[in-house]
């Protein structure tokens, strides 16, 4: 089983991005399973997300939060200094990120696989959200694909007409832009 953090802020998509990734494992034969966690202010406010993939024929009835993910995608680069993310996040694991900055330049520990995409660029060029608030839930997770392999582009473009409430042509390419200029950081 593979189990994901999503970190991000009310308002960019965690919660759809988690459901979007499920949808496309389940799109690949897989079991899945795919959640939030939030408080009532939901608007700017940390938000986490989970999702679980399993093969068929493996045990997905755990109903907890993750506490020890193999991947985190975190949508907003702010929360690595404030919320603490990578607590829990399994050796080896990868982080994607969203931020223009270049992998080496976060100082993540060098235990973790480390990738980046400024996914809120990509998500205003195709006007997903507002300047002040880009989406950018099918930009990461385009990133995630590139850089994980748990799931094809295909699986995850087709899961984005299922998943994705509006705009699913500008989302379908935010996913494609995102997934081509991923960068991956130096492997452990």
């Amino acid at each position: 089983m593979i189990e994901l953090r999503f970190h991000g802020r009310g308002g960019q998509g965690a919660v759809v991005a988690s459901k979007t990734l499920a949808q496309a494992a389940f799109l690949a034969g897989r079991y899945v399973q795919s959640y939030p966690d939030y408080g009532v202010e939901r608007r700017g406010a940390p938000v986490v997300a989970f999702a679980r993939i399993a093969e068929p024929g493996d045990d997905l009835f755990v109903r907890q939060d993750i506490r020890e993910p193999h991947h985190l995608l975190i949508l907003d680069a702010t929360l690595l200094d404030s919320a603490n993310p990578l607590v829990g996040l399994r050796p080896g694991g990868w982080v994607v990120v969203n931020t223009p900055e270049t992998p080496e330049s976060l100082g993540i520990e060098s235990t973790y696989r480390v990738a980046t995409v400024d996914a809120s660029a990509i998500a205003l060029r195709h006007g997903l959200g507002s300047a002040a608030q880009p989406v950018v839930n099918t930009a990461i997770l385009g990133a995630f694909v590139r850089a994980t392999g748990i799931v094809t582009l295909d699986d995850l473009l087709d899961a984005i007409e299922h998943e994705v409430p509006a705009k699913k042509e500008e989302n379908r390419v935010a996913a494609i832009e995102a997934h081509d200029h991923v960068e991956l950081g130096v492997p452990v």
